[in-house]
């Protein structure tokens, strides 16, 4: 069990990806430094109702992931621009607004179950070549500064990495956040890429085609 301050976003952080932040409320600046004097990690959570910055503190889903500021950037006023890296999923058991101007929360940490790690290498397989196929069509487009040489080796790693890179909305990540087991993420994140390879593909063919003088299939 664990009590980790938290920060309500409208996005997702899964473990291995990195976060950018700009850090300008008050009660979020003094829970930045806090982190930084105590060396600690903060939580990340999606909100379920509310709002971002400002007002009463939103809701938070129970499921999230820890950050670990990686680098800090201090501006005028306070304020502060970081990189934090995504490191453990969590499950948030009660939520304490009494003692901080931010959440604080009992949590506990919450890895991603794989009972048949065998079965999920050779799913990992499949994910990994429709993985650089995304990052290939991103970077194209102008949309990735992923390399391909820095893609994880094991499944786990490389699902989170997945999901992370996926064009969805945070609703839907919060989903993916939320599988219990190894198997069944990487079986969702396969059918979600076969979908979105195809939209994308087909969405730079048009782009070629009208970039060529030819005609949308629209």
């Amino acid at each position: 069990m664990i009590k980790i301050p938290l920060f309500p976003l409208n996005t997702v952080l899964f473990p291995g990806a990195p976060i950018h932040l700009h850090i300008f409320e008050e009660r979020y600046k003094q829970m930045i430094n806090l982190c930084l004097q105590e060396q600690r990690s903060f939580g990340v959570a999606l909100i379920r109702n509310g709002m971002e910055a400002f007002g009463p503190l939103a809701e938070p889903f129970h499921i999230g992931c820890t950050a670990e500021i990686v680098q800090i950037e201090r501006l005028e006023d306070g304020r502060m621009n970081l990189v934090a890296l995504g490191k453990e999923r969590i499950r948030i058991l009660t939520f304490d607004k009494r003692t901080q101007p931010y959440w604080m929360g009992e949590a506990q940490v919450y890895p991603l179950l794989n009972p048949d790690p065998a079965a999920v290498a050779r799913q990992a397989i499949g994910l990994r070549q429709q993985l650089e196929q995304l990052i290939e069509l991103l970077a194209r487009a102008g949309g990735s500064q992923i390399s391909l040489d820095q893609l994880p080796q094991d499944g786990v790693s490389l699902a989170f990495l997945a999901a992370a890179v996926l064009q969805i909305s945070p609703l839907q990540k919060q989903e993916l956040l939320s599988v219990e087991q190894a198997g069944k993420l990487l079986s969702r994140l396969q059918r979600l890429y076969r979908r979105e390879l195809t939209l994308m593909q087909t969405v730079m063919t048009d782009v070629h085609n009208l970039q060529a003088g030819g005609f949308s299939r629209n």
